[in-house]
C-alpha cells in the first residue's frame, strides 16, 4: 500500500524554504510515497524547486476572504475535498497555527504532528508535542520527524532551481550588461519588517565601494520595494525588484555572494549552495540564521541595533568571500 503524506507550511518564503531538510528526510523514509505539500498561493511557484514533492494543494486566502459567500464556499469545499480525498496516512504540520491545526485534523490522517503548536491545540495532533523551543526552525522540523518515529540521516538542504528560471536570470544578466563569469554582489536590503533592515544608505555605501573595485552589483527586492530602491537605480545600479521569485533565485545563483537581512531570498540562496552574509540583530538560539552556517551572520553590537553594524565590517566580510577560492557552500 502506497503511503500518502501531507506536509503543511502556508507562509512565508523563508519559512517554506527552511522545511527543505525535513522534506528531503521524509522522502528518504518513504521512497515510494506520494508527497503532497499544502501552501498559500503566493508560495506555489517556490515548490517547483522541491524535487521530492509530487503534488501541491493551494490555499487561496484572497478567495476565502473575498466577501463573496459563493466564492468562499467553493474555495473552502475544494480545499476540504483535496484534504479528504488525499487519503493521507501521515500529516506533518510545519507551522502549528490554529488554521493549520484545523487543516491537519480535517484530513482524518491516523498520524498527525506539528513542529510548533500551543498545548491547547493538542486535539489536532497524535504525535507528542515538541520539547525544545530554542531550536532553529529547520532543526525543529527534523525533530518533529524523529518524534514521529522517522529516521533522520544525513541532513540535506538543497533547492533545485528550475532551468527556465536560471535561463531567465541569465537573460537579465545579458540585458543589463552583466557577465556571470565576473564577481557579482547581490544585495537584498529590505525584509518583511523595517526593524530587521540595515539602513539602505549603508547598502549603497557598500555597493559603491565594491563597484569601484570592479564588482558587478544587483539590488533585489519585491514589487513593493521598487519605490524605496529608486535611490539605487538613480546611481545606475541594476535594480531587479519585482522580477519573479525564482528568477530572483536565478540572479542569486549567478552571483558570487548574497548580502542582506533575515529574508526569504537569503535562505533560498543558502539552499541553492550560495554563500551569503546575513545581517541580524542577534543570532540567538532559535533565530533564523543561515541553516548550518552561523558563521555567515554579522550580529549587531547590541540588541535591536542593526544600524550599528559598520559598513567597513560588512566590507571585510565580503572581501573574505571574494578572496576565497569559491563563493559557494563547499568553499
Amino acid at each position: 500500500m502506497q503511503n500518502n503524506i501531507l506536509l503543511i507550511r502556508l507562509k512565508s518564503i523563508g519559512d517554506v524554504v527552511l522545511t527543505l531538510p525535513a522534506v528531503h528526510s521524509v522522502r528518504e523514509n518513504f521512497p515510494a510515497a506520494k508527497i503532497t505539500y499544502l501552501t498559500s498561493r503566493e508560495n506555489v511557484d517556490l515548490l517547483r524547486g522541491f524535487r521530492e514533492v509530487d503534488e501541491t494543494i493551494v490555499l487561496d486566502r484572497e478567495r476565502l476572504r473575498s466577501g463573496n459567500p459563493l466564492k468562499t464556499a467553493r474555495e473552502f469545499l475544494g480545499l476540504l475535498r483535496g484534504l479528504r480525498t488525499g487519503k493521507f496516512s501521515l500529516v506533518l504540520d510545519f507551522q502549528g497555527y490554529g488554521e493549520t491545526a484545523w487543516l491537519a485534523r480535517l484530513t482524518g490522517a491516523a498520524r498527525r504532528g506539528s513542529s510548533f503548536y500551543h498545548p491547547r491545540r493538542q486535539w489536532a495532533y497524535t504525535v507528542d508535542p515538541a520539547g525544545d523551543k530554542a531550536l532553529h526552525s529547520a532543526e525543529a522540523h527534523l525533530d518533529l520527524l524523529r518524534r514521529a518515529n522517522l529516521c533522520v540521516g544525513k541532513i540535506r538542504n538543497e533547492f533545485q532551481l528550475p532551468a527556465d528560471a536560471l535561463a531567465a536570470a541569465g537573460a537579465l544578466f545579458l540585458t543589463h550588461g552583466l557577465d556571470p563569469a565576473k564577481r557579482t554582489l547581490f544585495l537584498q536590503p529590505l525584509t518583511s519588517g523595517a526593524h530587521k533592515n540595515w539602513p539602505l544608505e549603508n547598502y549603497l555605501a557598500a555597493a559603491r565601494y565594491w563597484r569601484e573595485r570592479g564588482v558587478q552589483i544587483i539590488f533585489g527586492g519585491g514589487p513593493a520595494d521598487r519605490t524605496i530602491l529608486q535611490s539605487a537605480a538613480a546611481e545606475q545600479f541594476y535594480v531587479a525588484a519585482g522580477v519573479p521569485l525564482l528568477v530572483t533565485g536565478g540572479l542569486a545563483q549567478l552571483s558570487t555572494l548574497v548580502l542582506g537581512g533575515d529574508t526569504g531570498v537569503l535562505h533560498l540562496a543558502v539552499a541553492q549552495g550560495k554563500r551569503v552574509v546575513m545581517l541580524m540583530h542577534q543570532a540567538a538560539p532559535g533565530s533564523p540564521i543561515p541553516f548550518q552556517h552561523p558563521e555567515w551572520v554579522i550580529e549587531a553590537p547590541e540588541p535591536e541595533a542593526i544600524a550599528k553594524i559598520r559598513v567597513d565590517q560588512v566590507n571585510e566580510a565580503i572581501a573574505s568571500v571574494f578572496n576565497s577560492p569559491t563563493g559557494n557552500v563547499s568553499g
